[in-house]
C-alpha cells in the first residue's frame, strides 16, 4: 500500500502542477515563443512540451532511466500505426462520401488540433495520470480512469454554445478517454496506439467538413461509432491470436491483488 501510495501522490501533484501552469500561463508563453518564431503551431507545440516539464519530472522520480518505457513511449510505433489506420477507415471513407472537403484547413491546424492534441493529450492523460497509477499502483481500472477521463472530457466544454451540446461533448469525450485508456493497456502499455488514433480521428474530423466541435452529428457519429467498434474488435482478435489474457478485467477493475 505504501507504494501505491507514493506513486499516486507523485503522479497527483506532478500532474496538477501541469494543470495549474497550462492553465494560468500557456497563452502568455505561446505568444511570448510565437514573437520569435512566427509560427503559431510550433510555437503551441513548444510551449506543450516546456509545461509538459512537471509531468516528465514526476516520471523520472518514479522510474529514473526508465521514465520512458513507464510512459509508453518505447512501444511498436509503425504497429500502432497500422492499427490506427484500419481502425479509422470507416471515418475516412464515411466522411469522404458525406463531407465536402474542407479546402481551409492549415499547417496550423495540423500542428495544433491534429499532433499536438493527439501527442501531448495521450500522453499526459493516458500515458501518465492514468498510466502511472494503473500500470505500477494496485488501483484498479476505474478508479485509475475516472479523474483522467473527466478532466479530459471537461477540457473540451469550450467547444459547446448551450447546455444539450454542452453535455454531449462531455459525454463523446469522456467516453473517448476510457476507450483510449482501454485500448492503451491492452495493447501493453504502447503509448502509440491511442496517440495515432487520436491523431488520425482528428485528421478525419479536420479533413473534411464534418463539424465544428467534437460533437458531430448522425452520420458523423455512425462512422465513429464504426471506427470505435473496430478498435474494439481487433484490439480483442488480437489478444487471442497471441493468446494473451486481457489485463482489464474482473480481478483488475476496483483493486489489483498484485501491483
Amino acid at each position: 500500500m505504501k507504494k501505491t501510495i507514493h506513486i499516486v501522490t507523485i503522479t497527483f501533484i506532478s500532474f496538477a502542477v501541469y494543470f495549474f501552469l497550462d492553465e494560468e500561463f500557456f497563452r502568455t508563453v505561446r505568444t511570448w515563443i510565437d514573437g520569435f518564431i512566427y509560427q503559431i503551431g510550433i510555437s503551441h507545440i513548444i510551449a506543450y512540451s516546456i509545461f509538459g516539464l512537471p509531468i516528465f519530472m514526476g516520471a523520472i522520480i518514479l522510474h529514473r532511466k526508465h521514465f520512458l518505457q513507464s510512459l509508453g513511449l518505447k512501444g511498436a510505433f509503425f504497429k500502432a500505426f497500422t492499427f490506427a489506420l484500419i481502425c479509422t477507415l470507416p471515418m475516412f471513407i464515411g466522411f469522404a462520401f458525406a463531407f465536402k472537403f474542407n479546402t481551409e484547413i492549415s499547417l496550423t491546424t495540423i500542428l495544433i488540433s491534429i499532433i499536438a492534441a493527439a501527442f501531448f493529450e495521450e500522453l499526459y492523460f493516458r500515458g501518465f495520470i492514468f498510466g502511472q497509477v494503473f500500470r505500477y499502483s494496485k488501483l484498479g481500472f476505474i478508479p485509475s480512469v475516472i479523474l483522467g477521463s473527466l478532466l479530459f472530457g471537461i477540457m473540451h466544454l469550450y467547444q459547446s454554445t448551450d447546455i444539450v451540446e454542452l453535455l454531449g461533448i462531455f459525454l463523446v469525450t469522456f467516453l473517448g478517454g476510457i476507450l483510449f485508456s482501454w485500448v492503451y493497456v491492452e495493447w501493453n502499455y504502447n503509448i502509440w496506439v491511442p496517440v495515432f488514433l487520436h491523431l488520425l480521428m482528428n485528421l478525419s474530423w479536420e479533413l473534411f467538413s464534418v463539424s465544428d466541435n467534437a460533437l458531430g452529428g448522425i452520420i458523423s457519429n455512425v462512422c465513429r461509432i464504426g471506427t470505435i467498434i473496430l478498435i474494439i474488435v481487433l484490439t480483442i482478435l488480437s489478444k487471442r491470436k497471441r493468446e494473451q489474457k486481457f489485463y482489464i478485467n474482473r480481478s483488475t477493475v476496483w483493486l489489483k491483488k498484485e501491483s
